[in-house]
């Protein structure tokens, strides 16, 4: 190859990254910061993202803390849900041998029902989302 052709593929190569974050940046713009009700100190995807197909969906509650997880209308059981109770981290994926073996594309809903298990009295609550799966 002559350095004409590997210059083409250089422009045509920055290019299509150009067109790929337009596209992203249009699917996923940066607004308004999103206010999560407490105790939850942060949730993933957030309300309204757009995601790929290999998202895990993520929920950092404080210490001291049990979560009960619905997506789309479905109970997932706790033995799936990965917890990290020094950190209060909920982590669950699709995947073999799970409830869901995979993400379909289109809008997901998720719920969460919290209480406290330790360090103080009851402290229920709930809170839903969506996120988009591309």
């Amino acid at each position: 190859m002559n350095s004409r052709r590997y210059r083409q593929i250089i422009v045509g190569s920055m290019a299509l990254l150009a067109a790929l974050v337009a596209f992203v940046w249009i699917l996923n713009p940066k607004g308004a910061d999103v206010a999560l009700p407490a105790p939850i100190e942060g949730v993933f995807p957030l309300p309204g993202d757009t995601v790929v197909l290999q998202t895990a969906i993520e929920i950092d509650l404080p210490i001291g803390y049990s979560v009960s997880l619905e997506v789309d209308g479905v109970l997932i059981p706790q033995s799936e849900v990965g917890v990290t109770p020094a950190v209060g981290r909920y982590i669950w994926q699709p995947g073999p041998a799970k409830l869901f073996e995979a993400w379909e594309g289109g809008e997901h809903t998720v719920t969460i029902r919290w209480d406290r298990t330790s360090g103080g009295g009851p402290d229920p609550g709930e809170f839903t989302w969506s996120f988009r799966i591309v």
